[in-house]
């Protein structure tokens, strides 16, 4: 198994303890110098905030944990294709890589309101230097909402 579906399969593990959570399937795993810097899943519903975004939450926990803004030297590995917003922190924070699975039309197809608008087109849109690996482990990961469908109470938001 090569680094990145090592890295995404932890980030899947992140997703599963939000479904487990009463959460949407999405986790997200900052990884620097080869080891976890931050780990997030999805909490818009717990804690009532529609920013709580796995990706979101991942880069604020590894700017707290690594003291800086910048995260240049970090790789970010999403379950799914971030959204705008997410795509946004992430290039604000400067990470280097962002490598994800499922794709934004799966989110969409399992009822999420997400804008279909692919991290390509953001990249190339905003002149972001981002490194994208997209579709690491992708049937896993679009795997993650047929489980999360299957729980005591998915919410799509």
């Amino acid at each position: 198994m090569d680094a990145d579906a090592k890295w995404m399969q932890h980030a899947i593990e992140i997703a599963r303890r939000g479904i487990a959570a009463g959460q949407s399937p999405f986790g997200a795993v900052v990884i620097c110098g080869g080891e976890v810097v931050a780990e997030a899943h999805n909490a818009v519903l717990a804690e009532t905030d529609p920013t709580g975004h796995a990706e979101v939450r991942a880069v604020r926990a590894a700017s707290r944990a690594l003291g800086t803004i910048d995260l240049s030297q970090c790789t970010l590995y999403s379950t799914c294709e971030p959204c705008p917003m997410c795509f946004g922190a992430i290039h604000w924070a400067r990470l280097s890589r962002l490598v994800f699975g499922a794709r934004i039309d799966d989110a969409r197809a399992a009822g999420f309101n997400e804008l279909a608008v692919s991290n390509e087109t953001l990249r190339e849109l905003g002149g972001s230097g981002i490194a994208l690996v997209p579709d690491c482990e992708r049937s896993a990961c679009a795997g993650l909402f047929a489980e999360w469908a299957r729980g005591p109470a998915p919410r799509r938001y």
